[in-house]
């Protein structure tokens, strides 16, 4: 049975900005919660199931890592962003995607640039992500080198291409921060894993934006599948063994086995609940 959901047909092809040039929009998507209902139970049509019955069976599906049925739903997203977040995107090897080209076609003058309040020094303690905020002064100084970093880098490529240089060549020294596009086709359980990694908090905060928007957009393909993987994928915490043993032997007010680095790794989990 084809699915139509119309809650996702209401927003398909309508952007969702992001950043200050970017965007997220649906273009299609095959299946919802009835497909992997559907699948679940390898029939056709809808049953005499009730959405009480189906919305357990997905959480079931869910709770015991039954992945196959959420495989049965794709989306399409056209997403524009910049290749530096393209970058890290595209380290999910579980999709398909057509990115525009440059050798084809002349790349638009669309760069990001932070905002003053997310211009940060380097973590201490983080080697890949951000520390202290700049002060505002200095933070504006930041961005203005950023800003003429881009618009100098933009003229160089557009005087190339006005020489007659090839495509490809002349955009060889433009900037990450420069603006792409895709086309990028994902089925759902590989989509749940790209949102638990990048709507982590040690994400970096520009890809999680672009996730938020994704998680969004998805809740109105399939909403009853988002639900219960926010409740036992996205919002739970899963705890070594070691871990285990340690939160028994506080209950039972005995002596911990954790240790160093990993008592502080368990403090933090424990801090989140």
């Amino acid at each position: 049975m084809h699915c139509i959901v119309s809650e996702a047909e209401a927003i398909l092809d309508k952007e969702f900005p992001v950043l200050d040039k970017g965007f997220v929009r649906l273009v299609d998507y095959m299946g919802g919660d009835a497909r992997v209902v559907q699948s679940a139970r390898v029939s056709y049509g809808a049953g005499t199931k009730t959405h009480r019955e189906d919305d357990n069976l997905i959480e079931y599906l869910m709770r015991n890592r039954h992945t196959s049925p959420f495989e049965q739903v794709a989306l399409i997203f056209h997403v524009k962003l910049p290749i530096f977040v393209a970058r890290q995107w595209i380290r999910h090897r579980t999709a398909r995607v057509n990115e525009i080209s440059g050798r084809y076609s002349v790349m638009k003058d669309d760069c990001y640039l932070p905002s003053i309040e997310d211009i940060a020094f380097q973590s201490a303690n983080n080697k890949q992500g951000r520390g202290e905020p700049l002060e505002e002064t200095s933070a504006e100084q930041v961005r203005s080198v950023m800003e003429r970093g881009q618009k100098d880098a933009y003229s160089a490529y557009q005087a190339l291409i006005g020489k007659g240089v090839a495509r490809e060549l002349a955009r060889v020294n433009l900037p990450l921060s420069l603006y792409t596009e895709w086309y990028w086709q994902i089925d759902l359980h590989n989509l749940f894993h790209f949102l638990e990694l990048r709507l982590d908090t040690h994400a970096q905060k520009e890809i999680r934006l672009y996730a938020e928007v994704l998680f969004n957009i998805t809740k109105k393909v399939a909403p009853a599948s988002c639900a219960a993987f926010e409740r036992h994928v996205l919002k739970s915490i899963v705890f070594s063994a070691d871990e285990a043993v340690e939160i028994k032997n506080r209950l039972a007010k005995r002596e911990g086995v954790l240790h160093g680095k990993d008592l502080d790794r368990f403090e933090e989990k424990i801090a989140t609940l």
